[in-house]
């Protein structure tokens, strides 16, 4: 078991929700993931996690997506935790070096989707240019509501991997 977890394992609950919040930022995820302890190893942690994420309804999934800020920008709707937004960073890291045509493409990208669906535009951005965030916005601007939601909150799914695992390696 990694230090983290046997760390985070008998914290009181409470406490336990407010740390893993910086993995995903629906508090009923947290406290579903809080109530699954003790969880021994990662593979363990990934599968709660997603039982978790499962049983959520679309308000926790919204109140999720809240915790991202935008693409290209630093700072989320609700401000979550501080490692959630150095987690952001990060994550956006490759998408920040794009040229200011695709920067201002992403920017009206943005607003063109946040209109349509009334919210903000989610997509896994480890490793991904800004020019490939931009393509695969523009192609999901074509989906209707209930596939973007569902496409939406897969890719927090796969956030909330990517970061439960940064998490638990300290």
């Amino acid at each position: 078991m990694s230090e983290v977890l046997a760390r985070w394992n008998a914290l009181p609950r409470e406490e336990a929700e407010r740390e893993i919040l910086a993995c995903c930022g629906s508090r009923t995820w947290a406290a579903s993931m809080a109530s699954k302890r003790p969880i021994r190893d990662e593979a363990s942690l990934l599968a709660a996690s997603d039982v978790a994420w499962q049983d959520l309804r679309e308000a926790d999934w919204l109140e999720a997506f809240r915790s991202h800020p935008r693409i290209g920008e630093t700072r989320a709707e609700n401000t979550g935790p501080a490692q959630s937004s150095a987690w952001s960073a990060q994550e956006q890291q490759k998408a920040a070096t794009g040229d200011e045509a695709v920067k201002m493409a992403l920017m009206w990208g943005n607003r063109e989707y946040e209109q349509k669906f009334g919210r903000i535009f989610i997509v896994c951005a480890t490793g991904r240019s800004a020019i490939e965030i931009l393509e695969i916005l523009r192609r999901r601007l074509h989906n209707d509501e209930a596939t973007e939601l569902r496409q939406a909150a897969e890719e927090q799914r796969k956030i909330m991997h990517l970061r439960l695992k940064k998490w638990i390696a300290g």
